[in-house]
């Protein structure tokens, strides 16, 4: 029997938009914050509220769908056979807790590993971004233009500041000599949203050394139907399973900076 993802498109628009509104009530309410790896890593109990709520309403009306969640309340899963959805509830949720703005809901829809469907909803300013496989990429309804291709000295990337300072996992001499030669650079905190301003035309590029699927899951469904591209930065596709470190742009950028900015 065929997927239907038509209803699932619609069911999940539904429960992201009843999510946001869910969020924007705990405005009004003293938060529950607590730390997980790190003292930036944190958790609220909004974070886990709406992944829970998400969910349900995933096992009630999908029961043979499996979720992947950052929360951890969904399934174990080794294998992306099936349909599964990967969720954040709040990506961003520093900014979140300290701004009140900067974070969104991110949403991929996976079957046998491909994604089929992408939501980066940004809660604060109503901005619901999202893709069907094959269909295009939309914001509020109003299509996204495919990606046309820029130069490094007309680029605006994003790139958190903590790479090039001395780290592990990549040169930070070749990438503060990017950050000299690209026209700006920017960060939000909040991965989806990033990944959402490249397919909206809002930046050209985004880097970061480490990231987990349900920080790009969404975002990568909506990248491909606007003709962006996203790997790791050895060139390779995205570990769905796992952590990845994550270089997304729109054509004309991707091989130069690799190879020159990124690969010793």
């Amino acid at each position: 029997m065929s997927t239907n993802w038509e209803h699932i498109d619609k069911c999940a628009k539904e429960w992201i938009k009843e999510a946001g509104e869910r969020i924007h009530q705990a405005f009004r309410k003293t938060l529950t914050i607590e730390t997980k790896s790190s003292r930036s890593d944190l958790v609220t109990n909004v974070d886990k509220e709406v992944e829970q709520f998400f969910i349900e309403r995933i096992r009630q009306t999908f029961p043979s769908h499996r979720v992947l969640g950052e929360e951890g309340f969904g399934d174990c899963i080794s294998a992306l056979d099936g349909i599964v959805w990967i969720i954040d509830p709040i990506d961003g949720t520093m900014n979140f807790i300290h701004q009140r703005r900067n974070f969104a809901i991110s949403i991929g829809i996976f079957a046998d590993g491909i994604g089929m469907l992408g939501y980066v909803y940004d809660v604060v300013h109503d901005e619901l971004y999202y893709a069907q496989k094959g269909k295009g990429a939309f914001l509020n309804d109003q299509p996204l233009p495919v990606l046309q291709p820029v130069s490094i000295p007309e680029a605006i990337i994003c790139l958190n500041a903590s790479w090039i300072i001395e780290n592990k996992q990549v040169d930070p001499k070749q990438l503060a000599r990017l950050v000299q030669e690209v026209r700006g650079t920017r960060s939000y905190g909040s991965a989806a949203l990033e990944m959402a301003y490249i397919a909206a035309g809002r930046l050209d590029a985004y880097l970061t050394m480490r990231l987990s699927p349900w920080d790009f899951a969404g975002g990568l469904v909506i990248i491909k139907e606007v003709g962006g591209l996203v790997t790791n930065i050895d060139g390779e596709p995205l570990d769905l399973l796992g952590p990845s470190s994550v270089f997304v742009s729109k054509p004309g950028l991707h091989r130069e900076i690799l190879q020159q900015y990124i690969r010793k």
